[in-house]
């Protein structure tokens, strides 16, 4: 279906489009965000509340700075939070990560809306494309909260546009933006690292001279921020690939438990395919697999296929570096990483993009019934228990959130700005306390802050500063500070259900 909307547009025309969209799609994400924010949704994912809080402790630590980043998850994010978690009131409720998120979320519609246009040669394909991606509740979600996902999808959204906008002109700025785009996901996700010579393919074959030499270079400036990453992790830990098989990587953290998928390609594609039907709805999976099949047709594959290649490294992750989806519908009947399923919501969205195009002319009328039917599951049953990302967060966060508020209305009875208190970790759970409190990092003691830690824990008994202590039982704190000799006693035991006890412990006058 081509037809006069198919010509070139001035680039007023193309401003005008990209205004409509940006306004239609941060509108979108307010009304989501907003839902979210009220409801008291934001911190519900473990990974959310610990995102922020390392991004707190860069501006608010004893040793605040640039050590505070960490070794295993990627900075982009924790950067982006900078201007706004400085202040309390967005730290506390989660809006300082909240609004980044919605604004990578703005910038990934746009983006992926160009980069329609210039693939199918169609603004009804480029709207069909915005509305199947943007209209789903499970990204929606991601995009109110401070979560990777979305952040990663600007930058691949963006990658995408470079990369269809270089083969058809060759202008050096889209290979510039590229470059960019690929710095931002490769230090926002892992996933990005992987990208990183397919788009060099890409160029290098979109280049009309020195192919060879287009990819070379591209890959060599695209790989500094893996390799930048590598070098952190080396000057942090010692251990360059620290975050890989460090105390705190996904391979420390799954340790020898098995788990569906593991070293087994069928069940890794099997649970992952799972995942991104429940992120997708059957729907949109269903006419995304047609779009597929119509971009072979009318030769629009590339981009599609481009985008199938983060479910394959979701896969490979299954079956090689001990990253396991559980999902309640398959056993062992959890849920834990069922989120990683939204890239296919990318894929089949702009997959859709190839059937509208695809369509007869007498059919073009009837093509914005394609992002209704998308969303058709969502409609019959618009419960958010439905919602896969918004579930597990609700379920795999229950406990903590009680042990949560229970520590923090504690602590905001009894604790005073100096007395100080140990913690394990300023990103881990417990840190959630200090968040809801409202108690600056700058009180705690904890791992990142080095040998004022070490001293505190190793010889409570001689060096105890700090009048509080709070721990899990179980944990190397709790063990710490229950030694033989330690000042420090038990001032509140809170027990919640399926959590090992929270212990807050107060020093001993002497």
């Amino acid at each position: 279906m081509r037809n006069s909307e198919d010509l070139p547009h001035s680039s007023y025309a193309s401003l005008g489009d990209g205004l409509v969209v940006i306004t239609s799609l941060a509108a979108i994400v307010f009304v989501a965000a907003w839902w979210v924010f009220s409801h008291g949704y934001i911190l519900y994912y473990g990974d959310a509340q610990s995102h922020l809080n390392l991004s707190r402790s860069l501006i608010d630590s004893r040793t605040p700075g640039y050590d505070q980043l960490g070794t295993v998850w990627l900075p982009v994010l924790h950067i982006i939070c900078l201007p706004l978690v400085g202040k309390d009131e967005y730290w506390s409720s989660g809006l300082a990560g909240s609004i980044p998120a919605a604004l990578c979320f703005v910038v990934a519609g746009t983006a992926f809306f160009y980069a329609a246009r210039a693939t199918y040669r169609s603004h009804a394909a480029a709207w069909i494309v915005v509305l199947c991606l943007t209209l789903n509740p499970n990204l929606l979600y991601l995009a109110s909260i401070p979560m990777t996902e979305v952040v990663f999808l600007a930058g691949l959204a963006v990658l995408l546009l470079a990369l269809v906008q270089f083969e058809a002109n060759n202008r050096r700025r889209w290979f510039a933006v590229g470059v960019f785009a690929s710095w931002w996901m490769s230090l926002t996700r892992y996933d990005g690292w992987f990208l990183i010579p397919f788009a060099g393919v890409w160029f290098g074959w979109s280049a009309r001279e020195k192919r060879w030499q287009t990819l070379i270079v591209f890959a060599s400036l695209a790989a500094l921020a893996p390799l930048y990453w590598v070098a952190h992790n080396w000057w942090e830990t010692s251990n360059a690939l620290d975050f890989f098989n460090g105390p705190y990587s996904a391979m420390a953290i799954q340790g020898d438990r098995p788990y569906p998928g593991y070293h087994d390609w069928t069940l890794a594609a099997h649970y992952y395919a799972k995942a991104g039907q429940l992120c997708t709805g059957w729907t949109l999976l269903a006419l995304g697999v047609a779009g597929l099949i119509c971009c072979f047709t009318n030769r629009t594959y590339r981009p599609v296929l481009f985008l199938l290649l983060t479910p394959i490294f979701y896969i490979w992750s299954i079956h090689s570096s001990k990253n396991p989806i559980f999902l309640p519908q398959l056993p062992p009947h959890g849920y834990y990483n069922s989120r990683y399923g939204i890239a296919v919501v990318a894929f089949a969205a702009f997959a859709c993009g190839a059937i509208v195009i695809a369509l007869p002319a007498k059919w073009g009328r009837y093509v914005f019934a394609l992002p209704l039917l998308a969303v058709l599951p969502w409609l019959l049953w618009p419960s958010k228990e439905n919602w896969i990302c918004w579930k597990e967060s609700q379920v795999n966060s229950d406990s903590r959130r009680a042990w949560t508020e229970a520590g923090a209305e504690y602590l905001v009875s009894q604790y005073k700005e100096g007395q100080g208190i140990l913690t394990p970790s300023a990103s881990g759970d417990l840190a959630g306390i200090f968040c809801r409190a409202r108690i600056p990092l700058r009180e705690t003691i904890n791992i990142g802050n080095g040998p004022e830690w070490l001293a505190n824990t190793r010889r409570p008994d001689l060096i105890h500063q700090q009048l509080w202590a709070i721990a899990q039982e179980g944990d190397p704190l709790a063990h710490d500070v229950s030694r033989q000799g330690s000042p420090y006693r038990a001032a509140e035991v809170i027990t919640v259900k399926d959590a090992p006890a929270l212990i807050i412990l107060r020093r001993s006058e002497k």
